[in-house]
């Protein structure tokens, strides 16, 4: 039996366009997939956001759910309450609900619902007021990715998890480029071992976070040792929105979880050394001198 088995996060982030039902739709359809977790995103905007950042428009006015980049972010905000709805419709559906929080008003609110794990996304994990709420008030794991995040600023965020003895049972880092989508040659697999080399015996885990087209980079991190795999997920790669194009569809997502649990299963030494199957072509064609 393979000690190599990756858990497939589906990540839904925003992908449900402020549209809740399309939102329990994406759960049901990640678990018929083979996914492990369905996941959201949660932020609070006017933390987050300066006032001119959130009156500004969007950047990419075609992507936008709202007159201003405020507007449009609370477009695709569910509150407290739904969350701990889509929580009740995962654990329905029997698979894991997780978040990705942005800020210390929405780890405070999640962290109530008492999920298995909360994740960190790479344009938040040098904030030290969310990494303290998530590592003194909150007792699951704490998943973290490392896009456009330096050396330096990974050992920091590995030693404040150190300085109270939780790094090695709670914290899980991930591999990962920010960027929507992100060419092959930027992805840079081997990034997975770096983290493994130097944080392997210092976390829990190391996962992998793509937003790369295709899904054989997902197969080549597995092996690489990669635990966890978290892709985008959508209905529609075609629908409005930032993350749809770099996501992937139902049936990308089935084939992904499939092509996972298969490379799992063959990745194995030989426990004799000749195996059973192949005993009986041994005997039919394994060549005998004379």
């Amino acid at each position: 039996m393979s000690k190599f088995k990756a858990k497939v996060i589906a990540e839904i982030g925003c992908n449900h366009k402020g549209e809740f039902e399309i939102a329990k739709e994406l759960i049901k359809k990640a678990k018929e997939c083979g996914a492990d977790v369905a996941k959201f995103q949660k932020r609070t905007n006017k933390e987050l956001l300066t006032e001119e950042q959130y009156n500004a428009p969007h950047p990419n006015v075609s992507n936008s759910y709202g007159e201003t980049y405020g507007e449009h972010r609370e477009f695709l905000e569910f509150n407290k309450e739904q969350h701990k709805e889509l929580k009740e419709f995962c654990e329905h559906n029997n698979i894991i609900y997780s978040t990705s929080v942005w800020d210390v008003t929405s780890a405070k609110e999640i962290i109530s619902l008492n999920p298995e794990f909360l994740k960190v996304p790479s344009a938040c994990n040098n904030n030290f007021d969310l990494l303290k709420i998530l590592r003194d008030d909150y007792k699951g794991e704490v998943h973290l990715s490392v896009g456009m995040t330096t050396i330096a600023e990974e050992i920091q965020v590995v030693k404040f998890f150190e300085s109270t003895g939780q790094a090695k049972n709670r914290l899980v880092l991930y591999s990962c480029t920010s960027g929507y989508p992100v060419k092959f040659e930027d992805i840079c697999l081997l990034e997975i071992q770096r983290l493994i080399n130097s944080y392997g015996h210092r976390v829990k885990e190391i996962g992998f976070s793509g937003h790369h087209l295709g899904i054989a980079v997902d197969v080549a991190a597995l092996v690489l040792g990669a635990t966890w795999v978290e892709r985008h997920f959508t209905l529609d790669r075609t629908w409005k929105g930032t993350d749809h194009a770099a996501s992937l569809e139902p049936e990308g997502m089935r084939k992904l979880c499939r092509n996972l649990a298969a490379t799992s299963l063959a990745l194995t030494y030989k426990e004799e050394e000749i195996l059973p199957v192949e005993s009986v072509q041994r005997d039919k064609l394994k060549y005998r001198k004379g």
